[in-house]
């Protein structure tokens, strides 16, 4: 598939689950911050279609993420949880809202390690775990979509995991790795090694509908 099919496949996907495409649209709605849906969630839903699985099959919680570096307290991240979880009432996922400004400020004490500071939201997926879920999605109007994927979408279609190791360590990827593959034995998985995997050209791709 050519990257502007996958791009057009995975919004179809993310539309299929009636829980990410609620919540893209209350993120939408809302505007005070340019929000993705990241990660995980999204790539779990690609990876459940693709194996024949219930579309929500496995998915822990919603990675919701934006950037404000004016306003980097933990307790305004609190209050768009809160916001979220009263607007989608009955959501049956754990809403996990994180403004990348801040995340230096608190990742030493859950990894070990300190980190610099993120420069823009692109910036803080630029440098997400693996290269199926360094991704992020939003709406920018009814009918228009961004995606930010800066190795492609290709790995997320062939279930293929590699580790983006521009930050986090062997230990953890391979502790993703053992927990993603209880729940989808068909994973392709590279082990971990020290190459850098390249960027795309066009880390940004956009959906009309």
């Amino acid at each position: 598939m050519t990257l502007l099919n996958d791009a057009e496949k995975l919004i179809d996907i993310i539309e299929s689950n009636l829980y990410l495409q609620k919540l893209i649209t209350v993120l939408y709605e809302l505007k005070t911050e340019d929000f993705y849906i990241g990660a995980g969630a999204i790539t779990q839903t690609v990876w459940n279609i693709l194996t024949n699985r219930p579309v929500d099959y496995g998915i822990d919680d919603i990675d919701i993420v934006y950037y404000n570096p004016e306003n980097i307290e933990e307790k305004y991240e609190r209050k768009v949880m809160e916001y979220l979880n009263q607007e989608l009432e009955g959501f049956p996922f754990w809403l996990d809202v994180k403004n990348q400004a801040r995340v230096h400020l608190w990742y030493k004490d859950k990894f070990g390690y300190d980190i610099e500071p993120y420069k823009s939201i692109e910036d803080a997926i630029d440098i997400w775990p693996t290269t199926a879920t360094s991704l992020g999605v939003r709406k920018l109007s009814e009918k228009d979509w961004e995606i930010y994927a800066p190795f492609g979408l290709k790995d997320i279609f062939h279930m293929k995991i590699v580790a983006n190791n521009r930050q986090i360590t062997k230990e953890i990827y391979n502790k993703k790795v053992e927990k993603w593959l209880q729940k989808w034995p068909e994973l392709d998985i590279v082990q971990w090694h020290n190459e850098l995997i390249p960027f795309v050209a066009d880390k940004k791709i956009y959906i009309r509908k």
